[in-house]
């Protein structure tokens, strides 16, 4: 089974093109917000120790309800890099567990290829475990006017921190190995994806062969080293 990385800075456009993946092309998706969503609700072992950690800092850290107040936490921890990096400490290893259950099952379903869609694919190694990766780019002006649209309660330097926090455009461009622009028309995105699905998807017989133990522990043994290698040669290339 062929493992599609999906990635893209915030309000680039990944989501889009992840509904387009999914409702166009019924290609199964492990969407990594989602799972993070899941994984904080209350009684989950990783809502109990983000309470634990920020109860203090974030006074108004719970909603009424008992549940996280997700917006307080965000604009925390994005003004606060080693909050967000302790944040992403508690939260990262249960996400990935997760998507590797999600990722066996769809396996065992039968498809030829799955998506993760993870806002932080490479930040967080998993595209080592992908055979091709994918980022959704903008340009960084639009990028930010788009985000103080979805999210209006924002201010620009709230906006700008949460951009900042991420993965240059340029960086994730470098690293991956399709690159879809979000700069244009609806219309002009979906051509992208589309015709990219034409050429990452995976045929019949070598979803077969995939399906036989040896050949798939190969081809995923294969994947791992090359993108280990790549990631090696890049960071020697930067040093």
């Amino acid at each position: 089974m062929l493992i599609v990385g999906l990635t893209g800075g915030i309000a680039a456009g990944k989501s889009t093109v992840s509904r387009r993946l999914k409702e166009k092309h019924r290609l199964p998706i492990i969407d990594a917000d989602q799972i993070a969503r899941e994984i904080v609700e209350p009684s989950q072992y990783t809502y109990k120790k983000i309470i634990s950690y920020f109860k203090d800092k974030i006074p108004d850290l719970l909603l009424s309800n008992g549940r996280l107040n997700r917006s307080a936490l965000g604009k925390w921890v994005f003004s606060h890099p080693d909050d967000l990096q302790k944040l992403n400490g508690i939260t990262h290893p249960t996400i990935r567990y997760t998507i590797f259950q999600q990722v066996i099952g769809y396996y065992i379903k039968g498809y030829s290829l799955c998506v993760l869609d993870v806002p932080l694919l490479f930040e967080s190694g998993l595209d080592q475990f992908c055979g091709v990766t994918i980022s959704v780019v903008c340009d960084e002006e639009l990028q930010l006017e788009r985000l103080q649209i979805r999210n209006p309660e924002l201010s620009i330097d709230d906006a700008r921190n949460r951009i900042k926090s991420q993965m240059s455009m340029d960086l994730r461009k470098a690293k991956s190995d399709y690159i879809i622009y979000n700069d244009e028309t609806l219309e002009s995105l979906n051509r992208q994806v589309d015709l990219l699905v034409e050429n990452i998807k995976p045929g019949v017989i070598r979803t077969l062969l995939e399906y036989f133990p040896p050949f798939g522990c190969l081809s995923a043994s294969t994947i791992y080293v090359s993108k280990k290698l790549s990631s090696r040669w890049r960071q020697l290339k930067q040093d």
